[in-house]
């Protein structure tokens, strides 16, 4: 937005142009800036979709209802007067403002009696008086299991730049403008790297490259090795493609609209492209990662993806009881734990890797066994005997190990082979009730 001088006052203005209710363009100026700077300051801080937003909003929502009143004139009585009609609004369908946008409306004729108040000794905001209408929070996050993703991704399949546009979406949980800005340059194939530096946008039917999102969202995403190799076969398929060439020349639109075909083809729920950001986020939680983690890959803070995604996280509230059960019965129980059998510190801690079938083994053991699994590893480990402690949970334990043992023994009677695990099952129930037999 060009800056311009005003000779006569001293001071700085911004001029810019706006399609009035007639669709007749008109010229409107920001006077006042004491320097260029403020003006260029003004201008910088917003980006030039959400600039065009606010233009759009006081002059076909806020300057045709107060006209040329003077804000000092304009009391808390005419803004709900406004709200109403706000509220009272009705499109050729019927169908109101959203109770998003009304938040927004109200928010921005705010801002501007803030301003006032800021910086032109206005006394009060008649806006903050009057008190806020709509709501602030959007319509509900929508998720794609992995399946769903895959069935819709199968769809796509016979598009080329529709199907690759979308794996980035899912599989790296990118924004919409932040994909449709990628150039080749910011692919790495040799890190398996893609870089996010830029947002695309399309305004009053030019492309524009913006600054992401937040300056968070500048980042480094790693990305799968499959989705490496699939993206390098979809670069070298673009013909005399440039490093700053973008790479998916399409717009928002068009994502939309291949959404809605791919959806119905694959017969999954419809949801929208943002959505493929949450799926991404969702997919990432169920597989245990952190909220820190999960927010310095898609360019989060940590405390919006835990508040935003609470109810994805799964409960502690297991552990929280356990840990709480422990205090209960007091630090001998946990000296106890904590200390060998020669009453020496445990201070080492011992990590490694096994397969889930080992772990289910293990698993069932240490519960068999009634010893914590800390102590029974570390018996099995330098060959001592493990002696089962007879209690209740040991019981129900090997209540539930017989219970299976009895399905699959009737699977075997409708002429199934006999499961390796399920003889060691067998062999360790039958180890457990014979040291536990009547003397």
């Amino acid at each position: 937005m060009p800056a311009y001088k005003d000779k006569a006052k001293g001071t700085w203005y911004a001029s810019f142009y706006y399609e009035d209710w007639t669709g007749k363009k008109v010229k409107k100026m920001k006077r006042g800036f004491p320097t260029k700077r403020e003006v260029a300051d003004m201008k910088g801080r917003i980006k030039e979709n959400t600039w065009g937003t606010k233009e759009h909003i006081l002059y076909k929502k806020l300057v045709p209802y107060f006209g040329k009143r003077k804000m000092c004139d304009i009391h808390s009585k005419e803004v709900i007067a406004w709200q109403n009609e706000m509220l009272g609004y009705r499109d050729k369908n019927g169908k109101p403002y959203s109770p998003v946008y009304l938040k927004t409306l109200h928010n921005q004729l705010s801002a501007v009696f803030n301003h006032a108040v800021r910086h032109y000794n206005l006394k009060v905001n008649p806006a903050a008086q009057a008190g806020n209408m709509g709501k602030p929070k959007g319509r509900e996050m929508l998720f794609w299991t992995k399946a769903e993703y895959l069935k819709f991704a199968e769809a796509m399949m016979d598009k080329p730049l529709s199907y690759y546009a979308f794996e980035m979406l899912y599989w790296c949980g990118v924004r919409e403008g932040e994909l449709l800005a990628l150039t080749p340059g910011d692919l790495d194939f040799e890190k398996q790297t893609v870089t996010i530096s830029k947002s695309y946008q399309r305004i009053k039917g030019k492309d524009v490259i913006t600054d992401p999102k937040t300056p968070k969202s500048n980042r480094v995403i790693q990305m799968p090795a499959f989705l490496c190799e699939e993206m390098a076969d979809y670069i070298k398929s673009l013909y005399g493609v440039k490093p700053t060439d973008r790479i998916f020349t399409v717009t928002k639109s068009y994502l939309h609209r291949e959404m809605d075909r791919g959806a119905k083809e694959a017969g999954v729920k419809r949801i929208r492209i943002h959505d493929l950001r949450h799926s991404h986020i969702s997919l990432l939680i169920d597989m245990g990662f952190t909220a820190l983690a999960i927010a310095d890959r898609v360019g989060h803070e940590s405390i919006d993806i835990t508040y935003r995604y609470a109810h994805l996280f799964p409960t502690r509230q297991t552990e929280m009881a356990d840990k709480l059960d422990m205090e209960r019965k007091g630090a001998s129980i946990m000296s106890a734990k904590n200390l060998d059998r020669h009453n020496r510190w445990r201070n080492k801690t011992v990590a490694f890797r096994v397969s889930p079938d080992e772990d289910r083994e293990i698993e069932t053991a240490v519960r068999l066994s009634g010893l914590t699994k800390q102590d029974y590893i570390t018996r099995r480990l330098l060959c001592r005997d493990v002696v089962v402690q007879g209690n209740p949970r040991v019981y129900k334990a090997l209540r539930n190990e017989l219970a299976a043992v009895l399905e699959e023994l009737e699977r075997i009677e409708a002429g199934n082979g006999v499961d390796g695990e399920l003889l060691d099952t067998i062999r360790l129930i039958a180890a457990i009730m014979d040291g536990m037999r009547e003397d």
